[in-house]
C-alpha cells in the first residue's frame, strides 16, 4: 500500500524549473532513495512535498491530497524532513532540541519512551543533553536533527543529505542508524548524493536528472546498471 503517492510534481524557483512533473511512490516500511547529481532537484523535491515551497502536481499522503496545506499541518499527519544542512536550534541545548521536535504532541508518556528510544540510537546525545547545540560538531549534530525528527513520530522520514560533509567514520555510523530505524519500520525517504551509500541501504531507487525522473527500479538491480556505475558509482 501506497504511504505516499506523487503525481505530475513541479516546484519552481521564480522562472527556473527545478522539478519537472515526476511521479514516484513510497510505500508503506520502505526505504526509498533518490540519488542524482547536484542540482538534479532532489532536495527541491523534498521541499515542495513538505509545503516549503509550493509545489504543483498531486501528493497524496496517506490517502490525502497534500497540495493546499501548509507545512506546519503536513507535520501533523505524519510527516518529518532532516533538512540539508540539519537545520538544528544552535542556541539551544540537545534536550530543548528534541523537545522541539515533539511540540505538535501532548502524550507525555509516549514522548518519554521517544526520548528514551533516540537517545538508545544516538547514545552520544545523553552526553551532550546539557549541551548547546552549536558546540557539537558536525556528525553530532546530524544525530540530533534525525533524533528531533524522530521525536514527532513521524510515519515518513524525509531524509536530505545525511553525510554531506561528515567523516567516513560518522557517515558509517549514521546509515546504521537509518538502517535500524527502518527496520523499526519507520518509511523513509532518503536523499543522498552519494549513490553507493543510498543503493546499499534501500530497497528500491529513482535516479534524478535535471528535474527529472529517468531510471526507477530495485537498489540492487540498478547499482548493476552500467548507466548508473558509470554515472554515479565511479565506474
Amino acid at each position: 500500500m501506497s504511504l505516499l503517492k506523487v503525481s505530475g510534481l513541479k516546484v519552481a524557483y521564480g522562472g527556473i524549473q527545478a522539478v519537472r512533473g515526476i511521479d514516484f511512490h513510497v510505500d508503506e516500511g520502505e526505504l526509498i532513495c533518490l540519488i542524482g547529481a547536484n542540482g538534479a532537484g532532489k532536495s527541491s523535491t523534498l521541499k515542495g512535498l513538505m509545503g516549503l515551497v509550493k509545489p504543483h502536481g498531486d501528493v497524496q499522503f496517506a490517502g490525502e491530497r497534500l497540495h493546499k496545506l501548509p507545512t506546519h499541518a503536513i507535520a501533523a499527519r505524519g510527516m518529518a524532513l532532516v533538512p540539508e544542512g540539519r537545520g538544528i536550534f544552535g542556541r539551544l541545548t540537545v534536550a530543548e532540541n528534541l523537545d522541539m521536535g515533539a511540540y505538535l504532541r501532548n502524550d507525555r508518556e509516549g514522548i518519554r519512551a521517544d526520548l528514551a528510544r533516540v537517545y538508545h540510537l544516538f547514545p552520544r546525545l545523553i552526553e551532550r543533553c546539557k549541551q548547546l547545540a552549536g558546540t557539537l560538531s558536525g556528525g553530532e549534530q546530524q544525530m540530533l536533527a534525525i533524533a528531533r525528527a524522530l521525536m514527532g513520530r513521524p510515519r515518513l522520514l524525509l531524509l536530505d543529505e545525511p553525510s554531506m560533509g561528515l567523516a567516513p567514520l560518522m557517515v558509517q555510523k549514521i546509515y546504521e542508524t537509518i538502517g535500524m530505524i527502518a527496520a523499526e519500520g519507520v518509511t523513509i525517504l532518503l536523499v543522498e548524493q552519494n549513490a553507493n551509500l543510498a543503493l546499499q541501504v534501500s530497497h528500491r531507487a529513482y535516479v534524478m536528472e535535471s528535474g527529472e525522473i529517468t531510471l526507477s527500479g530495485a537498489s540492487d538491480e540498478l547499482a548493476k546498471d552500467s548507466q548508473v556505475r558509470a554515472a554515479y558509482l565511479g565506474d
